[in-house]
């Protein structure tokens, strides 16, 4: 198994553990929740958030792993920067949920849950802009073939959904199919043929070159 498909076959771990913990939360944490939809640690109690911040930091970082994949399978000027964007705003979910345990017992109105939420909102819209620049200049290049051409630009369209789901109750069942969407983006670069990966060819050319 080359690198590519290791890091996204993490990645896929990291979408499922998504969309797992996202219906999760929708089916049974928030139907079952006393805690007010005002405070910043709705739907879970504020003792609770500070182990499934950390959790989910853990998914991030995960999902980062496999965004790294991804940016390793696309070539050309906008898919390159596009998936640099989308591995930044993955990377900012991953300082987030960490940058949330602070702030447990506020209430969403209070300073620090606002900059903790902007930074959220800033995650969203650069992995939504990344994907879908990325998702454009794979379609454009003709560099991914068949049904993984247009896995990119939808991952990053459900993304751009995700900003305004953010202010609903129906968030939770929006992150589950975000880690569905990432889930079949990380299976796409998984079962690229070796002369879709352009970027890992060239790496291993370089390789053999210097040696």
């Amino acid at each position: 198994m080359n690198d590519i498909r290791k890091l996204a076959a993490v990645g896929l771990a990291g979408g499922t553990l998504t969309a797992v913990s996202g219906l999760f939360v929708a089916a049974v944490i928030q139907p079952a929740s006393d805690v007010s939809d005002e405070m910043w640690s709705y739907p879970w109690s504020s003792d609770a958030l500070v182990p499934v911040s950390i959790v989910f930091a853990a998914f991030h970082l995960l999902v980062f792993l496999g965004m790294v994949a991804f940016a390793r399978s696309v070539s050309g000027r906008g898919a390159r920067v596009g998936s640099v964007l989308a591995l930044v705003g993955t990377f900012i979910f991953f300082v987030a949920e960490f940058a949330t345990i602070p702030f447990a017992d506020q209430r969403l109105d209070e300073t620090g849950p606002q900059l903790v939420g902007a930074m959220f909102g800033l995650g969203v819209t650069l992995t939504a802009v990344g994907l879908i620049v990325a998702g454009i200049s794979v379609l454009r290049s003709g560099s991914w073939h068949g049904w993984r051409r247009y896995v990119p630009l939808g991952a990053g369209l459900w993304a751009l959904v995700m900003i305004g789901l953010s202010f609903t109750g129906a968030l939770a069942a929006g992150v589950a199919i975000y880690g569905i969407s990432l889930c079949i983006l990380y299976l796409a670069v998984y079962t690229l043929p070796t002369d879709e990966a352009p970027a890992e060819r060239v790496a291993r050319l370089r390789a053999r070159i210097d040696h």
